[in-house]
């Protein structure tokens, strides 16, 4: 028997995301309507229905993946895993010709050897097709239609559907990047965490391809994180709803005319203004986002008042003198953006020194596989101090 789609919120979702993003991904989370969220470790998890998990595979910004739990259960060795996955009926999840495989994380000393669990698990399912007098599904690991995430900590069992398939950043709308891209979903999560809102004028100069500016103006005029993405694993599901998806994904989106707030990009390169205006253009944004080639050292202050956040290079893969860069670009920040709220993500601790300011705030983040620092730094007109005591009078 096939799964049923039902209005109880009896599924146990689990979402994917970087480390020190759980806090945002948490807060999105409310505003979609999800009262209780509990905070895992690079993770959150909600209770929900199968149209929740189209919803959430659709409109989440900070979330990696999207898996809903199949069972959850302990063992005493390595026997038991086998055993107890053998109880499942696997062709309730997905049929014999769509290909699987499974992936995840073991921590425990009940397994010698940490693929083990996996090629346990992927046993179980294939029996389980032939007992039911099935032909095996085949186990593609590259490109799986339908994905298992298998989660052992200790002696306890977490298996999942992997719902999302690709991760979830990539969205769909970059058609060219850069040498060195942010990550969608940091770049969505980097926004959350400096507190800006779409009614906060926002500016990067090193925009690149146009990330950081097209996550807060997707945000901004309400357009759905994987409005440009075409396939989602649940597709390939046994239960998977087309007219539920289709009420979701296809229910019109007003595009706005105007954003609630000024939102300015610029960068050196002219290839990268080329890439970012094309990225623009695709989802309709072009003429609502002010994108310009400058050198950050000439660059004007482009509003009053407002904030920047920009990913400089790092030095990791670009072949350029980065302190001497961070350097210039704190003489240009204290010159140029007073009154502005500043924030910058780097890997490069060394550079970060040569910036010239003390930051007020500080958040460990990854972009990828590289541990960063986002740094806030207050830009006022004349000294601080001079700052602190109007504040005072």
């Amino acid at each position: 028997m096939k799964q049923e789609h039902s209005n109880k919120k009896d599924l146990i979702i689990t979402l994917k995301t970087f480390y020190g993003l759980e806090e945002v991904l948490k807060e999105e989370l409310n505003e979609m309507g999800f009262k209780e969220v509990q905070i895992l470790n690079r993770a959150v998890q909600v209770k929900g229905t199968w149209e929740d998990v189209y919803r959430l595979n659709y409109y989440v910004r900070c979330a990696i993946s999207v898996l809903v739990e199949v069972a959850f259960f302990r063992i005493k060795n390595e026997d038991d895993l086998y055993k107890k996955a053998a109880r499942i009926d696997w062709t309730e999840y997905f049929d014999n010709n769509k290909t699987f495989a499974v992936k995840g994380a073991i921590f425990s000393k009940v397994f010698r050897h940490s693929q083990y669990p996996f090629l346990l698990l992927k046993d179980a399912i294939v029996d389980c097709f032939r007992d039911k007098g099935h032909e095996r599904p085949n186990v593609n690991v590259k490109k799986p239609q339908v994905l298992f995430d298998l989660y052992i900590r200790d002696q306890e069992v977490r298996i999942s559907l992997n719902t999302s398939g690709a991760p979830l950043f990539q969205r769909g709308y970059r058609d060219s990047v850069g040498e060195a891209p942010l990550n969608e979903v940091v770049a969505a999560g980097l926004l959350r965490l400096s507190g800006w809102t779409p009614e906060t004028n926002l500016y990067d100069p090193f925009c690149g391809s146009g990330t950081v500016l097209i996550e807060a103006a997707m945000r901004a005029a309400n357009i759905p994180a994987g409005i440009e993405r075409t396939h989602y694993a649940f597709k390939n599901f046994a239960n998977f709803d087309a007219t539920l998806w289709e009420q979701i994904a296809e229910r019109p989106h007003e595009r706005l005319t105007k954003l609630p707030c000024k939102i300015v990009g610029s960068d050196k390169s002219p290839e990268m203004m080329m890439k970012a205006k094309r990225n623009l253009r695709g989802l309709g944004l072009a003429r609502l986002i002010d994108i310009q080639t400058e050198e950050v050292q000439n660059a004007p202050k482009p509003f009053e008042e407002g904030m920047m956040i920009s990913n400089p290079p790092y030095g990791e893969r670009i072949g350029i003198d980065v302190e001497d860069l961070y350097e210039e670009i704190g003489d240009w920040m204290k010159q140029t953006m007073h009154g502005c709220s500043v924030w910058l993500i780097s890997s490069n601790m060394e550079a970060f020194k040569r910036v010239g300011l003390r930051p007020s705030r500080k958040m460990k983040v990854f972009n990828g596989d590289l541990e960063c620092s986002f740094r806030k730094f207050d830009i006022y007109a004349g000294s601080k101090r001079e700052k602190f005591q109007q504040n005072e009078e």
